[in-house]
């Protein structure tokens, strides 16, 4: 995997919104969404984007799919620049790049059974065109998922969370992809439900060679399934590197806070471990910070992070941080 050229490059990905200002839509401002983002994403890994909400994994995500499209930047999916594309070109773009949304709940079309659901996308992109053909594809689809090809004449309002997520899962899977944007997949289901999900996930990479951008805000739930983890704040990338890496020696001070949050099973370990408290709130994207976004609220910057803004460079071996202290 590490050999191979990256399926998706990232390359200082910029997505600003403007918005009004006062009741009466006075001056305008500018959300600084995600603020030059940069990574690589190879085939067959899982990248895990993480970070509070409102740091800019949603919008990075929707980028990527052209959902939003970029103030700057390039996404190179495949060797072709998606950001340049016109809407007929991305057409057959996006039957190889798709996408499982947070809320099983509104993602699906109440109006639709699970099986006009998952049929949809096989006859807008023709991959089967007879609707016999169709039916027995959804059957096949449905049985990969762990559902019982019976759910194919049932409506979203008669499934489970979890089964709908299913369905969600099925419908991303029908067209073939290469790239699936996991946009918290597990974040509105159960704690019980989360992890079969999490395996099923897993299970479907290893069968179909799958790749994933998981977006997240748990990190437990990162650490499981995600070979590589960039840590994002304030629409920057102020980590990456592998999981491993990431959990056992982090180095940037928000990344620390972050995993020093996450709960211990073991009581004696979790009365042991040393806490980062932050202080303040997250900075408006409407007037971040100067400097280091993150001085603001950091237990251990200095005069110099509130000037420089720091680079995201290498610091280790594959390990990228974006701190003047580390």
């Amino acid at each position: 995997m590490n050999d191979s050229p990256p399926l998706l490059e990232v390359r200082n990905l910029v997505k600003h919104f403007r918005v009004a200002g006062g009741l009466f839509g006075g001056h305008s401002g500018l959300v600084r969404a995600v603020d030059g983002v940069s990574f690589e994403l190879r085939r067959g890994e899982t990248l895990g984007l993480v970070g509070e909400s409102g740091c800019g994994k949603t919008t990075t995500g929707r980028c990527i799919l052209q959902l939003e499209r970029p103030t700057s930047g390039e996404v190179i999916f495949e060797g072709r620049d998606l950001a340049k594309l016109s809407d007929d070109e991305l057409r057959a773009v996006r039957r190889k790049v798709q996408v499982i949304f947070q809320d099983p709940y509104s993602s699906l079309n109440p109006r639709m059974t699970v099986g006009q659901i998952i049929a949809e996308p096989l006859a807008v992109h023709g991959i089967v065109t007879e609707r016999k053909s169709r039916a027995q594809r959804v059957r096949e689809i449905l049985t990969h998922v762990g559902l019982l090809p019976q759910h194919s004449h049932r409506y979203p309002h008669q499934l489970s969370g979890g089964q709908r997520q299913r369905v969600g899962i099925a419908r991303a899977l029908a067209v073939e992809p290469t790239l699936i944007i996991c946009d918290e997949p597990v974040s509105a289901l159960d704690v019980s439900i989360q992890a079969q999900i999490i395996n099923l996930l897993e299970d479907l990479q290893a069968e179909f060679g799958l790749t994933y951008l998981f977006v997240a805000h748990d990190l437990s739930v990162v650490r499981h399934i995600s070979d590589r983890v960039a840590v994002m704040y304030l629409g920057k990338i102020v980590e990456i590197t592998d999981r491993k890496s990431l959990y056992d020696a982090p180095l940037h001070p928000y990344t620390k806070a972050l995993l020093s949050a996450v709960p211990i099973p073991d009581p004696v370990l979790e009365a042991r471990r040393e806490r980062v408290v932050l202080g303040g709130e997250v900075p408006s994207p409407l007037s971040p910070p100067s400097g280091c976004v993150f001085h603001p609220r950091c237990p251990i910057a200095i005069d110099r992070c509130r000037r420089e803004v720091p680079e995201l460079r290498e610091i280790r071996a594959s390990h990228r941080a974006a701190c003047i202290l580390a």
